[in-house]
């Protein structure tokens, strides 16, 4: 029997992989056709730049590249090629396409594994106190996390140009763009792996206090195991929950880290996607989605099979668990902590809303901080005080309508168990900017848009740590004991299931917080999501970016908001409570 589900739960899993992948490819070939413009002018404009093509033209290249004959064609034209090596030939250049695109692949991987080690030696640093305080006392206090908090609020795109300019133009320690060996790929990785580091570090933070209340941990202790012995285990058990966050937060760097690429003039595949998508050159970026989403599967694969290694001599102790843990309560330094960033940020926020966003000085351009301009003028030399207050609401209000309805999609779609699985493999390494691109076409760039292009995509790290919590908890002895006492569904759910998930997803929901700002700033600032003139805080920095060496403080005001809010949202989370009762 046991067998006959693992089949089961395997052949759903294949089929939500297909299904996923299916519907992407699907929809990536409709892309010309959503957009509402002509496929021929824009292959033609991308081939000659020419403004004022001629009928005649248009009719050769819609004859070329056999456009009147619609989507599906094309689809199933391609899809046939695969098996004999042949991805088709650009409709723009001409070229074959496979050859090109497998050497944007290899130098995204090489760039992924780089990050990779970034990623895990930042994470390793943010937790490592937390171990070790906790492998010698019991922690029964919940840590803030304001340290992962800060380094998760850093964007990408604002550290990479911070780090290529310092250290490839001023030092001259390592090249500042390009991709020629070894030493190109340290600062994109580091501007990349610093903050997802940051972010699967801030999460094991949060799982190990839990961890080292449960009461296998307490038994051992009491048996007078050495605090490195409980340690490896309790790390076990804690990282089984997180790893699977490596997925969404590592791996779809590959097809999600543009303007990284862009900064170091990065050959990779997310910019060869980008660029395909924006010329509407249908034959690279199915080929590339195609990697992406074999990608995803093959890295949810993995990381499956390493949760099993992990999960078996880590969930052994949690049968012991049959009286409550002790509670994890919040540190006064959290609350002075909270209070601090709240008054600061809301005291920026009301001094700026009585200052004019709009008004243009080209006297007063760049201006940095003075006593009339506190926090300096940008680049049309507007207030950028101003700026900041006035976008803080619409900021901070679409981001958490974002953040909300991504959990929320998350835990359902996790909740559902294999069926579910190969779905959030596919679509957890599609980059935002390609769902950016599909609702575009559809609905037209508005920062509804790009809210709904990131929650496409953005659900996939909630559905991916529900999914783990969920098998974690019911390999556990004390479920399998209320199931025994006559405990159904229900009861399971309210008293068991969702008390194990709900905060560690919450926690996750506000570590990100300020990336979901990133992101919908960058799909802005590719013309896909908020529109000029509108002050928002990503657009602030996306806008400011190319004056961040001449003009620094026009970056500092928005950056500076971004970190605020992110250690408000890790010094603000809720308090994990242990629930696990005796079955009685």
């Amino acid at each position: 029997m046991p067998g006959a589900q693992r089949i089961g739960d395997r052949w759903r899993a294949g089929t939500g992989r297909l299904a996923a992948g299916g519907a992407v490819l699907a929809a990536v070939a409709f892309l010309p056709w959503l957009s509402g413009t002509d496929p021929a002018l824009t292959v033609l404009r991308a081939r000659s730049a020419d403004q004022a093509p001629t009928p005649e033209q248009l009719t050769a290249v819609r004859e070329q590249l056999g456009l009147d004959r619609g989507p599906l064609p094309h689809l199933l034209h391609w899809l046939g090629g695969l098996p004999r090596g042949d991805a088709g030939t650009s409709w723009v250049s001409g070229t074959p396409v496979l050859p090109e695109v497998m050497n944007a692949l290899g130098v995204s991987v090489t760039l992924m594994l780089a990050t990779l080690v970034v990623t895990i030696a930042v994470a390793a640093l943010v937790s490592t106190r937390t171990l070790h305080l906790g492998a010698r006392r019991l922690l029964r206090e919940h840590r803030t996390g304001t340290g992962a908090a800060l380094l998760a609020a850093l964007p990408k795109f604002l550290l990479a140009s911070l780090l290529a300019t310092v250290f490839g133009v001023w030092l001259g320690w390592f090249p500042p763009g390009g991709w020629t060996g070894p030493a190109s790929m340290v600062l994109p990785a580091l501007a990349l792996g610093v903050p997802s580091g940051a972010v699967i570090g801030g999460l094991l933070e949060h799982a190990l206090p839990a961890t080292f209340g449960e009461p296998w941990v307490r038994t051992w202790h009491a048996a007078g195991f050495p605090p490195g012995r409980i340690a490896r285990p309790a790390l076990r058990r804690a990282l089984a929950g997180v790893l699977p966050q490596l997925v969404p937060s590592v791996v779809s760097l590959v097809g999600g880290a543009v303007a990284v690429e862009k900064i170091f003039n990065i050959p990779g595949l997310g910019r060869l996607a980008l660029d395909s998508a924006l010329a509407q050159d249908l034959p690279p970026l199915q080929t590339a989605t195609l990697l992406l989403a074999l990608l995803g599967v093959a890295a949810g694969l993995l990381i499956k099979t390493v949760r099993r290694g992990l999960l078996g001599p880590a969930l052994r102790g949690g049968e012991l668990a049959a009286a409550p843990a002790p509670a994890l309560r919040r540190r006064r330094s959290t609350g002075r902590l909270f209070g601090a960033c709240a008054l600061t940020l809301c005291t920026i926020v009301l001094i700026g809303l009585f200052r004019d966003p709009s008004q243009v000085d080209t006297a007063a351009r760049l201006l940095p901080p003075s006593l009339t301009h506190p926090l300096g003028t940008d680049a049309l030399g507007r207030d950028m005080l101003a700026r900041l207050g006035h976008g803080a609401l619409r900021t901070a209000g679409v981001a958490l309508a974002v953040t909300a309805v991504s959990a929320v999609l998350g835990v359902l779609l996790g909740m559902a168990g294999q069926a579910a699985a190969g779905l959030t493999e596919v679509v957890s390494t599609l980059p935002a900017v390609l769902a950016g691109l599909l609702t575009t076409a559809v609905t037209g760039p508005s920062v509804w848009g790009a809210a709904c292009a990131v929650c496409l995509v953005g659900w996939t790290p909630y559905a991916a740590q529900t999914a783990a919590l969920l098998e974690q908890e019911r390999a556990t002895g004390y479920l399998r004991a209320s199931i025994s006492f006559g405990a159904g569904p229900a009861h399971l759910l309210r008293h068991h299931l969702l008390p194990a998930v709900l905060p560690a997803v919450v926690r996750n929901a506000l570590l990100r917080l300020p990336t979901t700002v990133l992101v919908l700033a960058s799909l802005g600032f590719l013309g896909l999501g908020e529109q000029p003139p509108t002050p928002e805080w990503g657009r602030l920095l996306s806008e400011n970016q190319p004056y961040l060496e001449l003009s620094p403080w026009t970056t500092l005001g928005p950056a500076g908001a971004l970190i605020l809010l992110s250690v408000l949202a890790a010094a603000g989370s809720p308090v994990h409570r242990n629930t696990r009762r005796t079955p009685c």
